[in-house]
């Protein structure tokens, strides 16, 4: 593990499926077609797609030798107008249950936070996870879609050497 692979480790818990906690992905049963590392350089449109951005890398250095990152993740969510009946109320009320979904995925098991032990605690220290919901005045017209941030922050296992 290595600050390189953040990102990919938190992929990998957020298409998790089967563990007691909501599943994220269609092929699951979720509501997300794509979630996976970094944004594309051309996302898909039309498509519900929740990409995994690293905002910030905080290193924490102690004992001369020990070292511990925390990061500052973003989730960058993407949902389309795709109710067909035109009723844009109705995709706004079906992206927040699929941020529900999400925040639950993040939070964890009870008395586990660390993702599956992918990291050392998620969303604990400090302990919020942020929602910004873009005002879909901005986004419904031009690109017929809805769009979130989420921001929440993890701290890696720790590092000697």
């Amino acid at each position: 593990m290595s600050t390189a692979d953040a990102v990919d480790r938190e992929v990998a818990w957020l298409t998790t499926s089967g563990d007691g906690l909501p599943a994220l992905l269609t092929s699951a049963g979720g509501p997300w077609g794509n979630v996976q590392a970094y944004q594309p350089r051309t996302p898909g449109r039309r498509g519900t797609n929740l990409f995994v951005l690293r905002r910030q890398i905080h290193e924490k250095r102690f004992a001369n030798v020990r070292r511990m990152a925390t990061y500052e993740f973003v989730l960058k969510l993407v949902w389309p107008l795709t109710s067909g009946q035109g009723i844009a109320e109705a995709d706004q009320r079906a992206f927040d249950a699929a941020v529900d979904k999400v925040l639950t995925r993040i939070g964890g098991f009870t008395g586990d936070k660390s993702h599956g032990g992918r990291f050392r605690s998620v969303a604990e220290n400090p302990e919020y996870v942020i929602v910004r919901f873009t005002d879909p005045e901005q986004t419904m017209p031009p690109e017929a879609e809805f769009r979130a941030e989420i921001t929440y922050f993890a701290d890696d296992i720790e590092i000697t050497g």
